[in-house]
C-alpha cells in the first residue's frame, strides 16, 4: 500500500495576504492616477474642467476603496486559505499567454496576436481540431475588423501584416 506524497510547505497562499496584497496595488494604482492628475491640473478652467479634474477624483475614490478594503484583508482569519498552489497553476494557464497577448499587440497588432491567442487556447486548453482552431482563429478577427475598422470606423493597433495587406 502506498501513502500519498507529502508535500512541504503550505497548501498555498492565505486569503488575508492575497487581499491585502491585492488592496496595496490598487492603492498604488490609485495614488499614480492623483499624482498624474495633479500634475496636469485638477482644477476648473474657463472652458471646463481641466484634463486632471476626473481622474483625480476616480483615483480618490480608488484610493479610499482600497483602504476600506485593506482594513477588510486585515480582519479576515490568518489561517484561511485563498487556493491551493495547484488550482493556481491552473489560473497560470490563462494568465500567462494573456501577458504575452498583451505584449504582442504592440508588436504584431492586436489582429495576429488575438489570432494566435484563440488557436492557442483552442488547441492547448479545449483540444479541439485544428480544421476548427484555424476556421475560428482566422475568422474572429476577420469579423473584429470588419466590426470596428469599417462599420465603426475605429482604428484598433495594427502590426506589420496589416501593413503588408494594406488595411
Amino acid at each position: 500500500m502506498s501513502t500519498p506524497p507529502q508535500t512541504s510547505g503550505s497548501p498555498g497562499p492565505r486569503q488575508r495576504t492575497v487581499e491585502a496584497g491585492v488592496a496595496l496595488f490598487v492603492l498604488a494604482l490609485g495614488v499614480i492616477t492623483i499624482v498624474g492628475s495633479l500634475k496636469v491640473g485638477i482644477g476648473w478652467a474657463e472652458e471646463g474642467p481641466k484634463s486632471g479634474f476626473f481622474p483625480f477624483w476616480v483615483g480618490l475614490i480608488v484610493v479610499l476603496a482600497s483602504v476600506v478594503n485593506f482594513v477588510r484583508a486585515l480582519a479576515i482569519s490568518p489561517g484561511r486559505l485563498f487556493a491551493e498552489w495547484g488550482q493556481l497553476a491552473e489560473v497560470r494557464k490563462v494568465v500567462i499567454p494573456m501577458a504575452i497577448y498583451v505584449s504582442a499587440v504592440p508588436w504584431l497588432g492586436i489582429y495576429l496576436s488575438s489570432a494566435l491567442l484563440i488557436a492557442g487556447f483552442m488547441r492547448w486548453l479545449g483540444r479541439y481540431g485544428w480544421p476548427l482552431t484555424l476556421c475560428i482563429s482566422l475568422a474572429l478577427p476577420i469579423l473584429t475588423y470588419v466590426t470596428f475598422e469599417r462599420w465603426f470606423l475605429v482604428p484598433l493597433p495594427k502590426g506589420p501584416i496589416e501593413d503588408w495587406l494594406g488595411l
